[in-house]
Parts: C-alpha cells; structure tokens; sequence
C-alpha cells in the first residue's frame, strides 16, 4: 500500500504557488501598460507643444 497523503498536500501546494504566479505576472503585466501609455501620453504631450520659428530674443 502506498501513502496517499502527500498527493493532497502537494497539490494544494502547487495551485496555491500557481495562483500566487498568475497574480504576480497580472501585476507585472498591469505595470507594464500603465507604464507604456505614460509615456506615450508625454511624448504626444511634448510633440504637440510647438516651438516657435522665430523665439523672441530676451537681454
């Protein structure tokens, strides 16, 4: 006869260490894009802002 408790307990195991991965790569992922458009809204941001042909002089 083989014992079968370790089956459960190591299950139990691995889906909890799987779940804890997924929610930690969501995290990444969610950090990632919140990054990307940041700095995609700032480069639209300085691209719209124009710079005069002829800056006026200043003493």
């Amino acid at each position: 006869m083989t014992d079968q408790s370790d089956k459960p307990d190591k299950s139990s195991w691995t889906s909890a260490a799987a779940m804890a991965g997924a929610a930690i790569g969501s995290a990444a992922l969610a950090a990632a894009l919140l990054y990307a458009s940041r700095r995609k809204e700032r480069a639209d941001k300085s691209a719209r802002m124009a710079k005069p042909d002829q800056a006026p002089e200043t003493d």
